[in-house]
């Protein structure tokens, strides 16, 4: 099989997915069970991969996938710049890993959720290029 279920419909699956994979684009980091995280985590490596070719067809694929949501708001002297999360997967995190073959995200274990015991774990983009070359 080539993908988990997570006990969810296909159309609940997909937009849980897509909303975490939009989610980890905006803050770089989250928090969430280890089978979510190693699913999202394929999904996010597909959509810095596009970010990486950057013509047209990869935004419009892109585009398909993320959520249209605001990423960052920023001020500089008069203006307000406004970034959504589409414009950071190919402005920011596309050029970042430029130099990277793949293996964009890691996936750390934590300890299991209170409330129920899941094991957790936090899903975060790795630096780029320049820490892998430190080792």
């Amino acid at each position: 099989m080539g993908y988990r279920k997570l006990g969810r419909t296909s159309s609940q699956r997909k937009a849980m997915l897509r909303d975490l994979t939009s989610d980890l684009i905006i803050n770089e980091r989250i928090i969430t069970t280890v089978t979510r995280a190693k699913e999202v985590s394929s999904l996010a490596d597909k959509m810095v991969t596009l970010a990486k070719r950057g013509d047209l067809h990869a935004r419009r694929q892109a585009a398909q996938f993320v959520r249209n949501e605001l990423a960052t708001v920023e001020e500089n002297d008069e203006e307000i710049i406004v970034q959504t999360v589409l414009q950071k997967l190919f402005n920011d995190l596309g050029p970042r890993f430029n130099e990277r073959k793949g293996g964009y995200t890691r996936v750390l274990k934590t300890g299991p959720r209170r409330g129920d015991g899941a094991p957790m774990a936090v899903l975060e983009f790795v630096d780029g290029p320049l820490a892998s070359t430190e080792a």
